[in-house]
């Protein structure tokens, strides 16, 4: 299969994704609702998911269930799980065994910034990058200046995650999953990363507000959201990501995605 049909799997016909971030086993203890979230991941794609990163775990567990969206494999996991901070990532799967679970790219953290993460993840990413190419396999980079938790001023800066961004493409990712900060500056980690860019989750905050962002991120050009526990945290996830679905593909006002949201509720 070519890059080029593994990417139109990921994004949809208008070129933008709501993915779903169900991947939090390998980086984490705090992973409430994602169990809850997989096994009901048909009522998320008939609300508008367009494709969910996965654990090669959960990949077995839930192959039922999966077989209803395009998955993206999690090559990489914390050293640490039971760090928060994830301080360190290593690759524990590859290209290899993503085409063995039929998915359709793979995603793997890099930590630009980050004292001697940084040399490792981008070795990672870059190896991970040359056997993709080998089976037009699509790789994301999870790009995070300085490290996994936001600890700076500079971790918060745009031009810094323009920078990480730019780093990523050019050790060969084809699509960059990075922080957003809400300000109009984040138009330059679009057109810094000269690739498709995903924001990250964004923060836990009121709903509406939440919305707000996701506008914000398309409206300086993300061609999508990855989204962990503002979907799987979320008392209504089938309402959210038929809202953000709304946002990301629709060009909604906040408000009606919150209206959206509101009658998901309502109806689910």
């Amino acid at each position: 299969m070519s890059k080029l049909r593994r990417l139109n799997q990921i994004f949809a016909s208008d070129g933008r994704a709501v993915v779903a971030a169900l991947d939090g086993f390998v980086f984490s203890k705090a992973t409430t609702g994602i169990d809850a979230t997989s096994a009901r991941i048909a009522r998320l794609v008939d609300a508008g998911l367009d494709a969910a990163l996965v654990t090669y775990g959960q990949a077995q567990t839930y192959e039922h269930e999966l077989t209803k969206v395009t998955t993206i494999l999690r090559v990489d996991a914390s050293t640490d799980v039971y760090d928060p901070s994830v301080p360190k990532t290593a690759a524990f799967f590859d290209v290899n065994d993503a085409l063995k679970l039929d998915a359709a790219g793979i995603v793997c953290m890099t930590f630009p910034g980050a004292d001697s993460r940084e040399s490792e993840s981008h070795q990672m990413l870059a190896r991970l990058a040359r056997q993709a190419a080998e089976w037009s396999m699509p790789v994301i980079a999870e790009t995070l200046p300085f490290g996994y938790p936001i600890t700076s001023t500079q971790s918060d800066d745009p031009h810094y995650i323009a920078a990480a961004a730019r780093f990523s493409a050019e050790l060969g990712a084809d699509i960059i999953k990075t922080r957003f900060t809400g300000t109009a500056d984040d138009a330059l980690i679009v057109k810094n990363a000269s690739r498709p860019v995903l924001a990250l989750g964004g923060p836990k905050t009121d709903t509406l507000t939440y919305f707000k962002f996701v506008y914000h991120c398309i409206e300086v050009g993300a061609r999508g959201v990855a989204v962990g526990r503002n979907i799987t945290q979320d008392p209504n996830p089938v309402g959210m990501v038929a809202a953000l679905h709304a946002l990301v593909h629709e060009n909604v006002k906040p408000e009606l995605a919150f209206d959206i949201y509101k009658r998901q509720t309502t109806n689910d």
